[in-house]
């Protein structure tokens, strides 16, 4: 987990621009470095790192001596990197994990590099011999990445928008600020001026396509059919696969824990696999809530069962509240439910970086997209309705869950790993029949809780506890946390300002005084972007008012599975 960022074609002077670098210093707290391109006077990068996985070599822009030409920024973790080498017989220079990208675009270009490299990521790759730029960003978006582009060809390219916002160019209006599609790479012609022309935008995977770096897999072939105990096989093999590869580290690692079914499966197959790696550290897991919580109960029973070195970390609504502002800057959105479950994943990630020597964060983001675990899924008119809306829900991650669970923990220099999206994973998930994947006896992610029945791995109290959206689990089922949020705008906003809100703020208007209390603190850091966000989250097929779970009718977080 870095920060990027990139000028080309800049007219500014660079020492004036290079300020809005340091906008995402908290992305890398362990190094910064700004460079000058050579040859190109109006180009450049700023870096700022945290040393995951080779600490001499990691700095960045990454060059080594067998491609001098080529320049690479990127964020993230190439799980594959050593088996690529392997495959390859590449020849390293370092043991970073970036490294590989220069390799594979050498060999076979940006569009197979980009599709061979299993991981979350985002690049922004120079080849000053052919006078190139390539951009890129992973499948699901799990890793950040804004472009800002103008009329005249002057690209910036940065982790997170607000190092953008400020960039000054010579164009009349503002530029447009735009998020990278997840899943694409685009390439540029880089001018003798440093300014640049798009050739092409494509993307090179989608959630349901087995990912081409499978075929250098190191899984056996899994048995073909959809007979459930083959199903249920495959599902524990690849889950088990893909939190065994997020291991790759030298820091410490931690596992963000709800006591739902989707951290308790992360926090205690991390906990397995550290055991049999023999791990030379206690594992940590964190719960956060108020202290009545059912989220600190459960992560409680879970943390216990597994034996993992467990933290509590209780916040009162004042805490909450007072964070409400800073959240919303780092999150760059102004999203109802992501704003209200973001506030806990801020909290929790700030007592990891503070008390702890936890650096590496698994999570288990991804799981409710892709296995159909938001309640209002007992809804949906048709197994293919379901199965579409799930396929939806996955490529929105990098505006909601995605966005959230990145920006929440790379505030406080956190490295975030979501083994649930995982491509090999989401790509059998996505392939199994449509009537396997929706709800089954009033249960969802029937098939998901189905696969780890009898192995031992979680109590059955746990394995079948119905969903509670973060935001909603974290505080009392007699005051839910929303509620908190707001009687604390009632008296913020006058119920003239929501009268007229549609006026204000045309695009997304705010139907509740809640949504109206976020949209005036996005505006005050973020004027005039409202247009990042292209859509509230709601729930489907079901008559709703507000995002949360505990709002609808169809709400028994009580009710055991028949």
């Amino acid at each position: 987990m870095c920060g990027i960022w990139a000028l080309f074609g800049s007219d500014e002077c660079l020492s004036v621009q290079c300020v809005n670098a340091m906008k995402i210093a908290h992305r890398g707290p362990d190094a910064f470095r700004f460079e000058n391109v050579n040859g190109f006077t109006s180009c450049c990068f700023g870096f700022h790192r945290l040393a995951i996985v080779d600490q001499l070599y990691g700095m960045q822009p990454l060059r080594i001596k067998k491609f001098p030409y080529l320049w690479l920024c990127y964020n993230g973790e190439i799980y594959n990197h050593h088996r690529l080498k392997k495959q390859f017989d590449f020849d390293y220079q370092t043991r970073v994990d970036g490294e590989i990208l220069l390799h594979l675009y050498d060999r076979f270009g940006i569009e197979k590099m980009a599709a061979l490299l299993d991981g979350v990521f985002s690049f922004i790759l120079l080849d000053t011999a052919n006078r190139v730029i390539c951009l890129g960003r992973d499948t699901y978006g799990v890793r950040p990445m804004f472009k800002l582009l103008t009329e005249n060809g002057f690209l910036a390219v940065c982790s997170e928008a607000k190092g953008l916002i400020n960039i000054t160019h010579s164009m009349s209006s503002p530029a447009e600020i735009t998020p990278f599609p997840p899943g694409h790479i685009q390439v540029f012609n880089l001018k003798l001026s440093g300014k640049v022309e798009s050739v092409k935008l494509e993307r090179f995977h989608s959630c349901k396509d087995e990912p081409k770096h499978a075929e250098y897999d190191n899984i056996e072939k899994l048995p073909k059919g959809f007979d459930l105990e083959t199903v249920k096989n495959n599902i524990r093999i690849l889950f088990e696969n893909a939190v065994r590869k997020r291991l790759m580290a030298h820091r410490r690692i931690g596992c963000l824990l709800s006591g739902g079914l989707d951290s308790s499966l992360v926090a205690a197959t991390l906990l397995k696999l550290a055991q049999e790696d023999d791990l030379k550290y206690p594992v940590q897991t964190f719960a956060i809530g108020t202290d009545d919580s059912p989220d600190i109960h459960a992560a409680r029973t879970v943390a216990n069962y597994i034996g993992s070195e467990h933290h509590e970390v209780l916040f009162t609504p004042e805490e909450g509240i007072q964070a409400v502002d800073e959240v919303i800057f780092h999150l760059e959105t102004y999203d109802i439910t992501t704003v209200r479950a973001s506030v806990g994943m801020y909290l929790v990630s700030k007592y990891i970086r503070d008390k702890t020597d936890s650096v590496v964060i698994f999570s288990g983001e991804g799981s409710d997209e892709l296995t159909q675990g938001y309640i209002y899924f007992h809804k949906a008119p048709s197994p293919k309705a379901a199965a579409d809306d799930s396929l939806r829900l996955l490529e929105e991650l990098y505006l909601f869950d995605a966005l959230r669970a990145d920006r929440t923990t790379a505030a406080h220099g956190l490295e975030l790993r979501v083994p649930f999206l995982d491509h090999r994973f989401t790509a059998y998930y996505l392939s199994l029949p449509e009537e396997m994947r929706v709800p089954k006896n009033g249960v969802e992610k029937h098939l998901l809780r189905a696969a780890f029945q009898d192995t031992k791995l979680l109590p059955d109290e746990i394995l079948w506890r119905r969903k509670e959206a973060f935001s909603d689990g974290l505080s009392s089922t007699k005051k839910s946390w929303f509620s908190i949020l707001q009687e604390h705008v009632e008296s913020k906003v006058n119920d003239l300002e929501l009268e007229k809100a549609a006026v204000k703020f045309p695009h997304n208007p705010p139907k509740t005084k809640e949504g109206y209390f976020y949209r005036q603190i996005f505006e005050k850091h973020y004027p005039g972007r409202a247009d990042w966000l292209s859509h509230y989250w709601m729930p489907r097929w079901i008559a709703a008012s507000d995002p949360s779970a505990r709002t609808l009718s169809i709400y028994q977080p009580e009710k055991n599975p028949e």
